[in-house]
């Protein structure tokens, strides 16, 4: 897509003139147009840089989930690709932008005929939830540039865009700028790894268990579908231990009842009693 061979095929909103969308497994981690989402969206800020032959875009964002940064790059030959990013993700990624910087100040001339197999210089990953960033410094015929690859660990294409090695300090100065304006932090999301989703069927009804989470925490929302009538409930995380309490004096209640009721049907009658 660009002077400098990513190969991304790219995707883009509204915004850059392109109506198909693809690599929607990642965009959906943030967009509010996914099923259960309050369907507004605010944009909060925006920078437009020129690094050689390509525009990036710079985009703090805001929905239910909290605020998040995408990142668009449109190439020479009007190609686009994006990735999202949270914003504790996007300070970790402006700091890995420094250190990448100071490696490519560190190297000689380019030099084409004693370049690595995968023309790879530097590494490195960041992970975030169920996304995984790759951060690779490359060199090819036409120069050296940062690719950032963002993948999603429930499935979907991967997204990428390819930063000219010349406007790293460009691009981690305008993403510094946002995050000071904005804030690094983005909620105290939970770190690790959320549980998948589960699924129960009882009689004519289906019931959904979906963990989640949203600038205020992690959740679970319970779903009761049937027939096209869908329900459900939001329990915040930190009532699960007592909301599972209930629960389960309530199963113990009803399996003294039942034991009861079982006992009674069972005692000898009068008349047995007495043979």
């Amino acid at each position: 897509m660009s002077d400098l061979g990513s190969g991304d095929e790219g995707i883009s909103g509204s915004k850059y003139n392109v109506a198909n969308m693809e690599g929607s497994s990642s965009r959906n981690e943030f967009d509010s147009s996914v099923k259960g989402g309050s369907g507004v969206e605010q944009e909060l800020a925006t920078k437009m840089l020129q690094i050689q032959s390509k525009r990036f875009y710079l985009d703090v964002k805001q929905n239910r989930r909290g605020r998040f940064i995408k990142v668009a790059e449109i190439g020479a030959d009007g190609r686009r690709s994006q990735i999202y990013l949270a914003l504790s993700t996007a300070a970790e990624f402006r700091d890995h932008l420094s250190s990448f910087s100071d490696y490519y100040s560190s190297l000689g001339p380019p030099n084409t005929d004693n370049l690595p197999e995968d023309g790879k210089l530097k590494s490195e990953m960041m992970i975030k939830d169920y996304r995984r960033y790759y951060l690779d410094l490359k060199e090819n015929a036409r120069g050296r540039f940062l690719r950032v690859s963002q993948t999603v660990t429930r499935g979907g294409p991967r997204s990428q865009i390819a930063l000219p090695a010349q406007g790293m300090i460009e691009f981690r100065d305008a993403l510094t700028d946002l995050l000071e304006e904005f804030g690094a932090n983005d909620g105290g999301r939970f770190k690790g790894d959320l549980p998948e989703e589960r699924h129960m069927k009882v009689d004519n009804k289906n019931f959904y268990f979906d963990i989640g989470q949203n600038n205020r925490g992690v959740y679970m929302r319970i779903s009761e579908v049937k027939n096209n009538f869908r329900t459900s409930i939001t329990i915040p995380e930190k009532c699960w231990i007592r909301f599972r309490d209930i629960f389960n004096d309530y199963c113990e209640k009803m399996k003294k009842s039942s034991e009861s009721i079982t006992a009674d049907i069972n005692l000898p009658t009068s008349s047995n009693s007495l043979k």
